[in-house]
């Protein structure tokens, strides 16, 4: 995948409304000092590129009574593509599962997931991971505290190393 050329007022667009998706036309044309209607171009132009895949509301999960948040290293029995494919049709229908990546390393998968309560998270482990009959075998990290969480990307003019 090719990397886009961004100018700085598409980084200050892509600043403005990764900070604040619900800025009005004005708003966003005032912090990034352009025109309305030239950040309505340039938005449909990084839309229709790819560069935004599309707008979200972030909720606390924490307050819809989704009390754990754990990473699940998953290991499977075998490697080959049938049962990873199995694995990944068998993930894509469970809802507390938010994320799941292949990754290199001790373990096949990993999964970013979420629960009610430690009861709950056991179960899913115990009934529908471990279920599986690809999986050999899972290792999890409850996540005690929250350090930092962005979904905002560095963008290129702002990079700090």
């Amino acid at each position: 995948m090719r990397t886009m050329e961004l100018d700085r007022y598409d980084c200050r667009l892509l600043e403005a409304i990764q900070l604040d998706g619900r800025l009005s036309s004005v708003e966003l044309a005032d912090r990034v000092r352009l025109s309305p209607s030239q950040c309505n171009r340039r938005l449909r132009k990084l839309e229709s590129l790819g560069v935004i895949r599309g707008y979200a509301a972030l909720l606390d999960r924490r307050r819809l009574g989704l009390q754990v948040m754990a990473f699940v290293n998953v290991s499977l029995e075998q490697h080959g593509a049938e049962s990873g494919t199995a694995f990944a049709e068998a993930i894509a229908g469970y809802e507390w599962v938010l994320e799941c990546w292949a990754v290199t390393g001790d373990s096949d998968y990993l999964l970013r997931v979420v629960a009610p309560d430690l009861e709950a998270f056991s179960d899913f482990l115990l009934h529908r991971l471990l279920g599986l009959p690809m999986v050999r075998g899972v290792r999890s990290n409850i996540l005690l505290q929250e350090l930092k969480a962005t979904v905002a990307l560095p963008l290129p003019d702002r990079r700090a190393w």
